[in-house]
């Protein structure tokens, strides 16, 4: 039996993006972009450390200074958990759940609730239009928003702009708005850097700093406080990514899927339960 490459993408075509999102979803995570989601999604996760009210919460918790790994691990689990089962399913239930007793123990303002879900649809749509093997059709980008503004609704969050347009503006006016230095920003991205540098053996670590950066834009490097990567390593490291899209597009399409986790979990080798997510229920009262 043959796949081909752009089998699923026609059966996406033939789906329906407001009644059928979860199943599109589902296939744009787990098989069509699992690499560049998890990856745009990394970036999209450091865009909201950019601002004060969000890392200054976040650098309270200790978490990030403590256990990186283990807080990477369980968002992960968590986003994945609702993308591969969908909202509706008891797995999708129970992680959101989850995540709601999190976030419930926190000050949370609703507009930065808002703009960290924002980031969950614009961001991956921006990165394949840069790096991906193919671009988005319309079914998925629109799926991507009715996907999340769901996990939105079932997350208490109020006033969310009911159109991806009016959404996507909403993005950008934030980014502009809020975007700016302080020292809880440059704690907690340093942080996260050193964790995704922790990745790699010893000796490459520092060579790849730079190319951390370079994944990152001005008004990120900013407030992180980070040093700006020469314009020949971004425009390098730009080409190395769309030469890998250019790649894959000649290879076969997955035929397993490649949700996050369906590979060892470094914090979890023997498996999880989503109800042990997170940390101690009462520890930062």
């Amino acid at each position: 039996m043959h796949f081909h490459r752009y089998d699923n993408l026609h059966r996406i075509q033939q789906l329906d993006p407001v009644e059928d999102h979860c199943q599109i979803y589902h296939l744009m995570v787990g098989y069509e972009f699992p690499w560049d989601l998890v990856r745009s999604l990394e970036v999209a996760l450091m865009k909201t450390y950019c601002v004060p009210s969000i890392s200054k919460l976040l650098d309270k918790t200790g978490e990030f200074r403590n256990r990186p790994q283990k807080r990477y691990d369980d968002t992960s689990i968590i986003v994945v958990e609702i993308c591969k089962w969908g909202y509706e399913s008891e797995r999708g239930r129970q992680a959101i759940a989850r995540m709601n007793a999190i976030h419930g123990r926190f000050p949370i303002a609703n507009e930065d609730f808002l703009y960290v879900l924002s980031t969950f649809i614009y961001d991956p749509i921006r990165w394949n239009a840069r790096f991906g093997w193919r671009w988005m059709c319309e079914q998925e980008k629109l799926a991507s928003f009715y996907f999340w503004r769901e996990i939105g609704q079932r997350m208490h969050i109020q006033n969310i702009p009911p159109t991806y347009e009016e959404f996507e503006r909403y993005n950008l006016d934030y980014e502009r708005q809020h975007f700016c230095y302080s020292d809880t920003n440059r704690r907690v991205g340093e942080a996260t850097r050193d964790l995704f540098l922790s990745w790699f053996p010893w000796w490459m670590r520092s060579p790849l700093k730079p190319i951390v950066y370079a994944l990152l834009d001005d008004p990120m490097l900013d407030a992180f406080g980070f040093e700006h990567p020469s314009q020949l390593l971004r425009t390098a490291i730009a080409s190395i990514l769309k030469l890998r899209g250019l790649i894959l597009r000649f290879l076969p399409p997955h035929q397993q899927s490649q949700f996050f986790s369906d590979s060892p979990i470094r914090s979890y080798p023997n498996g999880y339960e989503i109800a042990n997510l997170g940390s101690p229920e009462n520890k930062y009262r």
